[in-house]
């Protein structure tokens, strides 16, 4: 039986439960703590308290494990867009996706 909705995706995604810290315009700039739901290398989902609106631009910031890097842990910055928001029922939440459009590799902190 074919699948309703086809999966687009064109790059593998992980699921992984990482923390991210986003920023996003919403009445003034904002960062917020959040959790992933699944990362790829071109975009990303991840939970947050508050709605964020599609087409908004983000900035986000999270460390990829080892398990994924295949050497040691990875801390990236990334700028995107906000592609789909879909509210949880069950928690609350909203899961928000944004694909990425730009990312950068940062030093390990001291």
């Amino acid at each position: 039986m074919a699948e309703p909705y086809p999966d687009k995706r064109a790059t593998r995604r992980f699921a992984l439960r990482l923390p991210v810290s986003v920023t996003y315009i919403n009445q003034g700039s904002q960062e917020k703590d959040a959790q992933t739901r699944d990362v790829s290398a071109r975009g990303i989902c991840f939970y947050l308290d508050d709605a964020i609106a599609t087409g908004a631009g983000i900035e986000f910031t999270l460390t990829l494990p080892p398990e994924i890097t295949l050497t040691e842990a990875i801390r990236v910055r990334c700028k995107g867009k906000v592609v789909r928001v879909d509210p949880m029922p069950t928690n609350g939440k909203v899961a928000v996706a944004a694909v990425i459009d730009e990312y950068e590799f940062l030093s390990a902190p001291v």
